[in-house]
């Protein structure tokens, strides 16, 4: 089970990635936009190997968290504000995907 909880939390990191490749390249920059193809589809590879270790119940919860990955990568790379509200919305997904995972997992 760890091992598709690992493997979906690098899923997400790529998914994350992804997104912001496609953010950053949306002003005519294809090779931005083909690398955020490529990391999300590494993503989405890593997602269907991750299903072989556990159960969906459990490991696609794990996916919220690319919704935290892209609020901080937003920040980082777009300098978009961390709103209060965001920082509410992160510990209500995280506090979300820890009681959900373990339900299975314990």
């Amino acid at each position: 089970m760890y091992k598709g909880i690992l493997l979906m939390l690098l899923t997400a990191i790529c998914v994350t990635i992804g997104q912001l490749l496609w953010k950053i390249g949306v002003d005519n920059n294809k090779l931005y936009i083909v690398m955020g193809f490529i990391f999300y589809g590494g993503g989405a590879v890593l997602m269907i190997i991750a299903y072989r270790y556990g159960a969906v119940s459990v490991l696609q919860p794990l996916m919220s968290i690319s919704y935290i990955g892209a609020i901080i990568l937003g920040y980082i790379a777009l300098h978009e504000p961390i709103t209060y509200g965001k920082v509410i919305g992160i510990l209500l997904i995280t506090c979300g995907t820890i009681l959900l995972s373990r339900e299975n997992v314990v």
